[in-house]
């Protein structure tokens, strides 16, 4: 195969596509023409790529006609009719659904981790993981390729916008009404004056943080707790890792956090796990606390690495870490890995 391949996005009208379609015109230019998809609602809506009006087209069976690559961002009930669609087809989708991601025939991939893994798809279809296991998934896989990780403990500060317009527009919206006033000091107030405007959260996300992300699923679990665990077990092919997750919304627009522990095979050191993460790639290592230099969502938001600060050697265990990691959840959380994914593919038309 050469030439430049046609690439499709499918819901570019969304808030992950709109910062893909601002990727493309930043990354190199490595595409031929570049199709836009959305629903019929968003049909006919134009909008800026690589320095062009492009109009959105409706997404159907012929739209897929003459496409090499298709990034798919899109509730999971699209994705699971589109995709085998496109699929069949002949388009290699690169999906950022849930749908796929634990499919046996469909490869769980992370370029900065395991980039082979996108050759082998037996169904035209290449997934990519979750934004909380995209946040910190990148780090780990640089320490396990040097320590060899044995297990793993994660506490998630999820921003609001994992939830959409929807998490963002709620967040803004019970900001507006608490400023000013004195709420948060008494039991219940906060949530008897928010009333039923939760939005997608189960409880008031102003001036609170909430211990649940995702849908439940069985023995109190949710799904984007085990969403990670599952993930980063098929990522870094260890199927019967240890893994403990707790998934906290907290009151932050973009820009997930983590606190990790995480258990290796052989005694660790914090220079030794200080230089990898200064080396890898996709990583930045931000970590002086004494001089007040940590990551945070306000620092990270609109920025493409996975931040690490914190890094140290656990009390207890020598052959365990501590880290706080932090990355824009609509970047590599979600369009940069989906891009990064689809130029991998890409370089087999060259």
């Amino acid at each position: 195969m050469t030439g430049r391949p046609t690439l499709a996005v499918v819901g570019a009208t969304g808030v992950v596509g709109e910062v893909i379609l601002r990727m493309l015109s930043q990354r190199a230019d490595i595409w031929g023409e570049i199709r836009l998809l959305a629903s019929p609602r968003s049909a006919g809506r134009k909008l800026a790529v690589r320095g062009a009006e492009v109009e959105v087209a409706a997404l159907s069976e012929e739209a897929f006609d003459g496409v090499d690559i298709a990034m798919f961002d899109v509730p999971d009930e699209v994705s699971a009719r589109w995709a085998p669609i496109a699929a069949a087809k002949g388009v290699v989708v690169v999906d950022g659904s849930a749908v796929f991601r634990m499919d046996p025939e469909v490869p769980l991939v992370v370029p900065e981790v395991n980039p082979h893994a996108v050759r082998v798809r037996p169904r035209g279809i290449v997934a990519g993981p979750h934004c909380t296991t995209l946040s910190t998934i990148v780090a780990l896989g640089a320490l396990h390729a040097e320590f060899g990780l044995r297990e793993l403990v994660v506490s998630s500060y999820q921003a609001v916008s994992g939830a959409g317009r929807a998490g963002v527009q709620t967040l803004r919206e019970q900001l507006s009404l608490v400023a000013g006033t004195e709420l948060g000091t008494g039991p219940g107030d906060l949530r008897r004056a928010v009333g039923d405007r939760t939005g997608p959260f189960p409880e008031p996300v102003a001036l609170n943080v909430v211990p649940w992300a995702g849908e439940p699923r069985e023995d109190g679990w949710s799904s984007d707790e085990l969403a990670l665990r599952d993930e980063t077990r098929k990522i870094l092919g260890l199927p019967r890792l240890p893994v403990a997750v707790t998934c906290v919304r907290v009151p932050v627009v973009t820009g997930h956090a983590l606190t990790v522990h995480a258990g290796f095979e052989n005694e660790v050191t914090v220079d030794r796990a200080r230089e990898i993460l200064a080396t890898a790639p996709g990583v930045v290592l931000y970590d002086n606390p004494a001089a007040g230099e940590f990551p945070t969502p306000a620092d990270v938001v609109g920025t493409d690495p996975t931040w690490v600060g914190r890094v140290r050697r656990a009390l207890d265990d020598p052959t365990a870490l501590e880290l706080f990691v932090c990355a824009d959840n609509l970047r590599k959380g979600a369009a940069l890995n989906t891009t990064q994914i689809a130029e991998l593919v890409a370089a087999e038309f060259s």
